[in-house]
This record gives structure tokens, C-alpha cells and sequence, in this order.
């Protein structure tokens, strides 16, 4: 796999993460986990951003054409949720679907902004809410799997905002493309929070990734996270699938 280094000779991505230093504080797995993305310029994403980040960019073709940036929608399945240093139960399993987009800071450290997640349970999205000052909702959620197909379908609490994806799940990718690389070996997340703008990495095995396609979608949240209202209703750029792994959380520094 070759480097995914941008023009301005930031630090590339690749498929294997660099690893965490000292010891994780939340391990997660993350199973029957579908992408789906869409291009948008970089315009469409910088207004959206915490302090300190900008819009990473990445053409179709792979290169960095220095406007081309990435929205996601990403849905999967939680299990055995656990807090390392301070238990070793499991806060149970739920669905979280998310939206994101692709960010790198003053350091060239490249990671995700999440605009919105909506969890399926209660007590988990408000602690992920209060430990990590993500902008976590709680919803209505559930997943569905057979016959090859992997579908998501939820609703906000007290709003009128759904989401649903449907996908038809492909042949298994033996080596990802420079672009499939950068839109999912994100190791680690930028979140504003107490006025700072914080780096939280993450590791976990490389993804075991299949091609997809989508059946149907509807979806509310790209819009309502301040992106296009429209895009999801344009055929997505690029949809995976992948099986799922096993992530870990370092601090946010």
C-alpha cells in the first residue's frame, strides 16, 4: 500500500495503525460496520470544523487535488463495550449511525470529525456524551442482516429525523485502493471540547473490507448536521462493508 501522503507533506494513512501509547481506556467492537460516502468540496466542510483542523482532501483517483473532501455515513453494530482501567464488564451491544467528515491539524495529525451520532441506548450515549464531549443523540435503531444484504434504520428521539441503508454486500477487496485507505484507516478523532481542540487516537487491526452497494437509503441526519440538504440523495461515491474489528481508544491529547 502505498503512502497517502498530500501535497503539503503531511503524514500519509495507512491500512495499519501506528498503535496506541500507554494503556487503552475504551475497547469496542465494531461489527457489520457499512460506509457510505459522497465528494463534496471543501467549502462545504470548513465552516464545520473545531479550531485548528482543516478539511483533508482526496480525489476520486486517489490524488489530492486540494478541494476534494468527504462526507460519511456510518453504520454499525456495538459489542462488548469496556472501560479498560476501570472495569472489565460490558456495557451491553446497541447500533450507532453517524455522520463524518475527514479532517488533519496543525500537526499532521489526520483523523474524522463526527457531526452527529444517534445511538440506540440510552445510558451509553449519555456517557460517551459526558466522557468524550461528542455531539451523541439517542434514537431508535436496529440493524438487520441476511442474504448477503446489511440494512440500518433509525430515529431520533424528539424529532422527526431518520436515517436508513440498505446495502447488497460484495466480493471481499484484497487490497484497498489509495481512496478506500483514506476514508477508513482514520486513527484517531478531532473533538473541540473546554475550548481546545483535542486529537483522541485510535488503533485496531486493519479492515477486513468487501465492496458494496447500496439497495435503498433514505436520510435526514447528513442535512440536519449543517452539510447539503440533497446529497443524500445522489448516488453515493463509494460504499463499503466490512465485518467488523476490534478498536481501542488512547487518550485525547
Amino acid at each position: 500500500m502505498t503512502d497517502t501522503r498530500p501535497a503539503d507533506g503531511t503524514p500519509g494513512l495507512q491500512p495499519v495503525a501506528p498503535g496506541l501509547t500507554g494503556r487503552p481506556w475504551i475497547s469496542q467492537d465494531w461489527l457489520d460496520v457499512v460506509f457510505v460516502h459522497w465528494r463534496v468540496d471543501v467549502s462545504a466542510v470548513a465552516p464545520l470544523l473545531p479550531a485548528g483542523t482543516r478539511p483533508d482532501t482526496m480525489a476520486l483517483d486517489g490524488t489530492d487535488d486540494g478541494v476534494t473532501t468527504w462526507v460519511g455515513l456510518i453504520a454499525f453494530r456495538f459489542e462488548d463495550t469496556r472501560f479498560p482501567p476501570f472495569s472489565t464488564g460490558s456495557i451491553g451491544d446497541f447500533v450507532e449511525l453517524n455522520v463524518r467528515v475527514y479532517t488533519v491539524d496543525e500537526q499532521g495529525q489526520r483523523g474524522v470529525v463526527f457531526l452527529s451520532l444517534d445511538a440506540g441506548k440510552l445510558l451509553p450515549t449519555l456517557g460517551a456524551r459526558v466522557a468524550t464531549g461528542l455531539p451523541y443523540r439517542w434514537a431508535v435503531a436496529e440493524s438487520r442482516s441476511g442474504d448477503d444484504r446489511v440494512g440500518y434504520a433509525m430515529r431520533r428521539h424528539g424529532t422527526h429525523l431518520r436515517s436508513m441503508v440498505d446495502v447488497r454486500v460484495g466480493d471481499p477487496i484484497a487490497e484497498p485502493t489509495t481512496l478506500e485507505t483514506f476514508l477508513t484507516a482514520r486513527w484517531g478523532m478531532h473533538v473541540r471540547r473546554g475550548g481546545r481542540t483535542r486529537f483522541w487516537p485510535n488503533e485496531h487491526e486493519p479492515w477486513p473490507l468487501h465492496r458494496a452497494s447500496v439497495v435503498s437509503m433514505r436520510d435526514d441526519l447528513v442535512g440536519a448536521a449543517g452539510l447539503p440538504f440533497g446529497l443524500t440523495e445522489l448516488e453515493p461515491d463509494s460504499v463499503l462493508y466490512s465485518p467488523g474489528v476490534t478498536t481501542r481508544f488512547g487518550r485525547g491529547r
